[in-house]
């Protein structure tokens, strides 16, 4: 498998190598039709699925057509939007009227929905060509995408690892050029995290930024939908085309979508003030992750940004907080599968009663994570229980939002790596809970309180060659704030990846660079 690598001033032959904002330039004059890029993404699909597993529904047929309008709208001269023609990968927890819907679980093996999520509509009204649906943990609940029903996705800078969850799937696809966007949602990090193990960018908008109407809820109060992709730029492009007001969902936000995309034009740091959390680093973070975030910090101070250590005390405290609130929410949310109305029906032999066809069809259905879940989440919520843990979690949820209200007075942005680890190894923490929750030790934060957030590459971990992402924070409605760091620290490191490749090709080393004989 190809590992993905960084942007060129030229494009390359391979058209699944284009970023999304050269594939859209190009359908936009006619240098290539939308019906040949998406031929392109299917084709590299059909080759390497086999072995990434990102894809649990490919939709061919309803792709080509739409590549096929868009072809037509162009050729009758009709204006077309940034993302028109660009292939999509679309996390299989939106719904879709013209494909399966499963949220990676039995229980919904093969429904399909009567109606079109918000973010469906939105991306089929702006042109994009959505792929199909891609593979995820069941319900959302995971960082490995090892809870899916139907088995892991690969990562594919190396087969034997994950590629993070819950949106795996998406990010495997991205990052396997199978396509050049993905959708994924962020209930706790579920996007930043698989975008920072598998070399991607991915943003998780500000909570109410981007509609959850017809996203299956697993954590209502956290579940957010966002892009994966490979450019910071990419990546802003898709946040304004799903961004925006929704009077179906009664959470959205009734305010102007933030300029992401002027901000990832705009990579000038200069006299921004960054503070780095003191709190997510240190024991349980490998050396490799640190060093490359350290890296990329001092990378931004070279670029005139003001470093400086903000405190954030109550963040220790956000990973019990989620695990109390979301299994909570799930509990609630999840008890809408009963076997009564769509999907999975176990046990209806015409004589059990329907609360032994609920209880059959559920412990059939749902996954072992799941159940974990809903568990923890309807004793946390019981009677002379619910103040002690969900009441509780929830006054320390207020707590962390006032660290980061007191943090923003300090300084613009916050930063921190995206996860404590590269990504591990397939198997390796399936039977240890705890362990896989640890992945989301930086994440959960923003989640708690609706912040931005993004996580863009910033180098390889020196002990195993695999991604390392830099988180940065923002406040509620700043989202344009870390896509402004995210470009600037990508096209740094672009530079620098540019330099050191020029260099070799020309035969210096860095004992010639370092006594002045650069060049000679």
């Amino acid at each position: 498998m190809s590992t993905p690598g960084g942007g060129s001033m030229n494009r390359p032959s391979d058209l699944t190598r284009w970023t999304a904002a050269e594939m859209a330039a190009a359908v936009a004059i006619g240098e290539v039709s939308a019906a040949e890029l998406t031929e392109a993404h299917l084709q590299r699909i059909a080759r390497t699925d086999v072995q990434v597993r990102a894809f649990l529904h490919v939709a061919r047929d309803s792709a080509l057509a739409a590549a096929s309008e868009v072809d037509a709208r162009r050729a009758a001269g009709e204006p077309l939007g940034p993302l028109a023609g660009v292939p999509l990968a679309l996390k299989d927890v939106f719904t879709t009227i013209d494909m399966p819907t499963t949220c990676g679980s039995r229980i919904l093996a093969g429904w399909q929905p009567p109606y079109d999520a918000t973010i469906t509509r939105r991306l089929r009204a702006a042109g994009v060509v959505i792929l199909g649906k891609t593979n995820m943990d069941e319900f959302a609940m995971g960082s490995s995408t090892e809870n899916s029903a139907f088995g892991p996705s690969h990562n594919p800078w190396d087969l034997g690892r994950v590629p993070g969850g819950s949106s795996g799937g998406s990010a495997a696809a991205v990052a396997a050029y199978q396509a050049p966007l993905g959708i994924g949602t962020d209930t706790g990090g579920s996007i930043r995290q698989p975008a920072a193990v598998c070399g991607l960018v991915g943003a998780k908008p500000t909570y109410g930024g981007s509609s959850r109407y017809g996203l299956v809820a697993f954590a209502s109060s956290l579940d957010t939908p966002g892009p994966l992709t490979r450019t910071v730029l990419d990546a802003a492009l898709l946040h304004e085309v799903i961004s925006g007001h929704d009077p179906c969902d009664s959470t959205s936000l009734d305010a102007p979508v933030p300029p992401v995309v002027a901000a990832a034009r705009n990579a000038d740091v200069a006299g921004l003030r960054v503070g780095v959390v003191s709190e997510l680093s240190g024991d349980g973070y490998a050396s490799g992750v640190l060093r490359r975030f350290n890296e990329a910090v001092e990378l931004l101070e070279s670029l005139g940004a003001k470093v400086t250590e903000v405190s954030c005390p109550h963040f220790g405290y956000a990973l019990p907080a989620y695990y109390l609130i979301a299994p909570s929410e799930c509990s609630s949310n999840l008890a809408r599968f009963d076997a009564m109305r769509y999907g999975l029906r176990v046990g209806d032999d015409g004589t059990a009663s329907a609360e032994q066809v609920m209880s059959e069809t559920r412990a059939v259905g749902f996954g072992a994570e799941v159940k974990r879940r809903i568990m923890l989440g309807t004793y946390a919520l019981s009677s002379g229980y619910y103040d002690a843990y969900y009441g509780k979690a929830q006054q320390v949820r207020t707590l962390i939002a006032g660290d980061f209200a007191a943090a923003f007075e300090q300084v613009d942005v916050l930063v921190s790596p995206t996860t404590p680890t590269t990504a591990f190894p397939l198997g390796e923490r399936v039977d240890d809970p705890m362990a896989m929750y640890l992945a989301d030790l930086c994440t959960i934060p923003c989640n708690l309180a609706g912040n931005a957030a993004l996580s863009v590459p910033c180098g390889l971990a020196p002990e195993d060659g695999l991604p390392v992402g830099l988180q940065v924070m923002a406040p509620v409605l700043a989202d344009e704030r870390v896509y402004r760091v995210g470009a600037a620290v990508e096209g740094a490191l672009d530079q620098r990846r540019g330099h050191a490749l020029l260099e070799e090709a020309n035969g210096v080393d860095e004992a010639d660079d370092a006594s002045g004989e650069a060049g000679r």
